[in-house]
């Protein structure tokens, strides 16, 4: 099961469009030179969302076995995350498919939106996942979501140090800006649980930066790019997603 990258790109999202920043790369073959230029920096892993011809969010299996054929040419080796998120166009089954059918080994998922469907139905798929030999990164909105995972998820899984979690933070503040603070429940809930997962953090806004900093400091890794914010710590807008990446570095090497 491939472990999580210590700087995993989230270079576009689902909604984002070029009307809202340039340099959002759209296409498979943008998305690919963009994360070249990351790599370069230090990234170590990307995070996919595909789009359709009109741009909007895909979650579609061929869609995705294309791209990461063409990721698998170019990058030898570059551990590829695919998306399974909703966006509320897709039910559960549909995800539960795209996970299972689109030739990746590693799959971003959250325990919220799967469990729209019957508990034990969502415990089997990600059974089915561990079976596969599939690396799932839980996407955990809040403490709650947590909880939600250890009564889903079977023993065995919930306390492999495989586990993979990403905590978001700041998704539903207002404006959707974070603070570094915002981690602190998530590592309240890790020592109450006793759990040592593979862990990372994602953050909207200005506070991207400083928030995936506290998560080194934690040890944990991180997840960056336009996805989350396209602006730097003190508010200006980043040319494109490889100086997101080359602020984060900088400040990571400063603080640790």
């Amino acid at each position: 099961m491939t472990p999580l990258p210590k700087i995993m790109l989230a270079p576009n999202g689902a909604r984002l469009t070029k009307a809202d920043h340039p340099a959002l790369p759209m296409t498979a073959a943008e998305i690919l030179a963009t994360t070249q230029a990351c790599q370069a920096l230090g990234v170590d892993g990307l995070h996919l969302h595909l789009r359709d011809q009109d741009g909007k969010h895909l979650l579609d299996a061929a869609a995705y076995a294309d791209a990461l054929t063409l990721f698998r040419a170019e990058m030898p080796g570059f551990p590829v995350q695919i998306t399974t998120e909703a966006v509320g166009m897709y039910d559960p089954a549909h995800q539960r498919h795209i996970a299972l059918n689109s030739g990746a080994d590693m799959v971003s998922a959250s325990i919220r939106e799967l469990c729209r469907d019957d508990h034990d139905v969502t415990r089997a798929f990600y059974n089915d996942c561990h079976k596969r030999g599939f690396a799932v990164q839980h996407i955990l909105y809040d403490v709650e979501d947590a909880e939600l995972l250890t009564h889903v998820l079977e023993e065995k899984l919930l306390t492999a140090p495989e586990l993979q979690l990403i905590f978001v933070l700041g998704r539903y503040a207002v404006g959707q800006k974070s603070d570094p603070k915002e981690l602190d429940p998530f590592l309240d809930w890790l020592k109450q649980t006793g759990l040592s997962p593979d862990w990372a953090v994602c953050a909207f806004g200005p506070g991207e930066t400083p928030a995936l900093v506290r998560a080194v400091q934690a040890g944990g890794k991180c997840r960056i790019g336009f996805e989350n914010s396209r602006q730097h710590a003190d508010g200006s807008v980043a040319t494109d997603n490889a100086e997101r990446v080359a602020e984060l570095v900088k400040a990571c090497s400063e603080a640790v």
